[in-house]
């Protein structure tokens, strides 16, 4: 025990760690990041993040299976929505503190990026 915690479970790490590794790849952060701010069908994301219609759908899919992302069918199309709030608040502080650091200090904008993070 450490600072009145105790160190997760190995199963529990490696869950975390594929959930971090999803949202390692920028689409998929943006993806999100957007779902985070409401509900979407896959066109629509597409547009927004700026990616083809299948590659979207693709990280979708993969955010789908992890449980981060669910979808309900309305008429014909698919609604994707966040799967789980928690992450949401993970995605929003990192992203929200990069943003504001950015904005701040622009020739720090890429403190993170070559840290093998």
């Amino acid at each position: 025990m450490a600072g009145g915690f105790e160190d997760p479970s190995a199963e529990v790490l490696a869950e975390a760690a594929a959930a971090f590794g999803l949202l390692a790849a920028a689409p998929r952060l943006h993806i999100m990041w957007a779902l985070a701010q409401g509900e979407s069908d896959v066109s629509h994301l597409a547009d927004r993040v700026g990616g083809a219609l299948p590659a979207v759908s693709q990280h979708l899919s993969k955010l789908k299976l992890a449980g981060l992302v669910r979808s309900r069918r309305e008429g014909r199309r698919q609604i994707y929505y966040v799967g789980d709030p928690d992450v949401v608040t993970v995605v929003r502080v990192m992203v929200g503190q990069l943003a504001q650091r950015a904005a701040q200090a622009p020739a720090a904008a890429g403190g993170l990026q070559g840290t093998g993070a």
